[in-house]
């Protein structure tokens, strides 16, 4: 029987990890993490980034970074020179399996950080194999074009045998390391149907959880559980210095829930590496605004992301090629994010992709200023607010979701809302709500 040509398709032909619904994710610059700077040293933290609320743990590239055309002293970790080596500035490879093994006995999953675009100029597969390699217009090994990163050379994916590399280099990691999955560098910069065959041969091993350092949509069916949210932070980041309103926010949520599969998760973050390193800690991207986003980043659609040192309010830009370190300290940031990871997992409406609740918005007299919105599955609901002006905002509630009786997620005050009543929230004010 011919398949009916206008039924439609499933969006997301993948199927996450159960634990993955309501999960949270932590990323390890391994380098700065700790003064020694090892995994041994990181596993050390384990417990308290699970205390956290944390359920995926993603290390940056563990490899050996190249030395020719080497940025700074150290190099930079996406300068692959093995991919089945561990660069021995971390330990070994016998450490990274007590550190994997650990993690696992706390509850958590690791994901490796895997650079499958390009490799440095002295990775062995630059002489055992140089037609896997791009060439420029001469004919010559190229770094990615356009960019300013000439510590590294191309792959070329046209190329069977080196798909086979490198899918078998990734289960290696899977299979004898016991790695639960992988975050792709520049992963658009890599053909689909790869990826798209990586997943379904790591899922033969375990189900593996993968995160694309992209924003596309085709990534989401066959090969990614999760892309990066990199518009959501930029319009925050504008909103914050004054070059966008809550009408630019509303761009970005209108995409993720036209354009986005349902299922799709995306990652929503106000630090990273790269954001860190190159433009600046999260209180010189976001100043005011930094806690109305943070809170946004777990309540809204998307898997919120803490970059290390965000739990003790780390204020300095670290650097990124050669050795630096975090400030450890007790910050209220901590204590807000293990407030907002507790409330994330007791509340389905909250969870991830077609787990938790579409947002719906509720209308405002303040649009430009204020977003409101709530999220619901079954009984339970989840109600957030949003102040993302400078001034104190005194709104009229429209027609949305709104009626009823709620809880605040943090002074558990009980309070009535309806259709039609003024609402207040202070300058850079946010507000969580239970439904009661």
């Amino acid at each position: 029987m011919t398949a009916n040509p206008y039924a439609p398709r499933p969006a997301v032909e993948l199927t996450h990890p159960e634990w993955s619904r309501s999960a949270t994710i932590y990323q390890i610059n391994q380098r700065h993490f700790t003064p020694e700077g090892t995994f041994r040293a990181a596993e050390a933290h384990l417990p308290r980034i699970r205390e956290l609320g944390i359920d995926i743990v993603w290390l940056m590239p563990v490899h050996p970074i190249g030395e020719e055309n080497r940025k700074g002293v150290l190099g930079s970790p996406y300068a692959v020179k093995d991919y089945l080596g561990v660069n021995p500035e971390f330990g070994t490879l016998e450490d990274l399996r007590h550190f994997v093994d650990t993690a696992h006995g706390l509850g958590l999953h690791v994901i490796l950080d895997w650079v499958a675009n390009h490799t440095a100029w002295d990775n062995p597969l630059v002489q055992e194999h140089p037609d896997w390699y791009a060439r420029d217009w001469k004919g010559d090994f190229r770094p990615t074009p356009w960019w300013d990163w000439d510590d590294i050379i191309d792959l070329d994916y046209d190329n069977p045998d080196l798909r086979r590399y490198m899918t078998d280099a990734m289960k290696y990691w899977v299979r004898e390391v016991g790695v639960d999955g992988f975050r792709c560098d520049v992963a658009g910069f890599v053909p689909v149907d790869f990826w798209d065959n990586v997943r379904r041969e790591l899922d033969e091993i375990k189900p593996v959880f993968m995160l694309a350092e992209w924003e596309s949509r085709d990534l989401h069916v066959r090969a990614f559980d999760m892309t990066y949210g990199w518009s959501w932070n930029e319009t925050l980041h504008k909103i914050a210095h004054g070059k966008a309103d809550v009408e630019a926010l509303k761009v970005y949520y209108a995409w993720n829930d036209r354009f986005y599969q349902r299922d799709a998760y995306r990652m929503l973050f106000v630090s990273n590496h790269d954001k860190n390193a190159w433009e600046g800690t999260e209180y010189e991207q976001f100043g005011d605004a930094l806690l109305p986003s943070i809170v946004l980043s777990v309540i809204s659609e998307g898997m919120p992301l803490v970059y290390n040192g965000q739990e003790a309010g780390s204020d300095k830009r670290l650097i990124f090629f050669d050795k630096d370190e975090i400030e450890w300290r007790e910050d209220e940031q901590g204590e807000l994010y293990r407030q907002l990871f507790a409330l994330k997992k007791a509340h389905p409406a909250l969870w991830n992709g077609a787990a938790g609740g579409r947002m719906v918005r509720v209308p405002n007299s303040a649009e430009a200023s204020v977003l409101v919105f709530v999220r619901a599955v079954g009984d339970d609901r989840v109600l957030g607010a949003f102040n993302f002006s400078a001034e104190e905002q005194t709104v009229t509630l429209g027609d949305g979701p709104q009626a009823g009786s709620w809880r605040d997620a943090f002074t558990g005050e009980a309070l009535q809302l309806a259709q039609g009543q003024e609402y207040r929230l202070p300058a850079w004010g946010y507000q969580v709500l239970t439904g009661a």
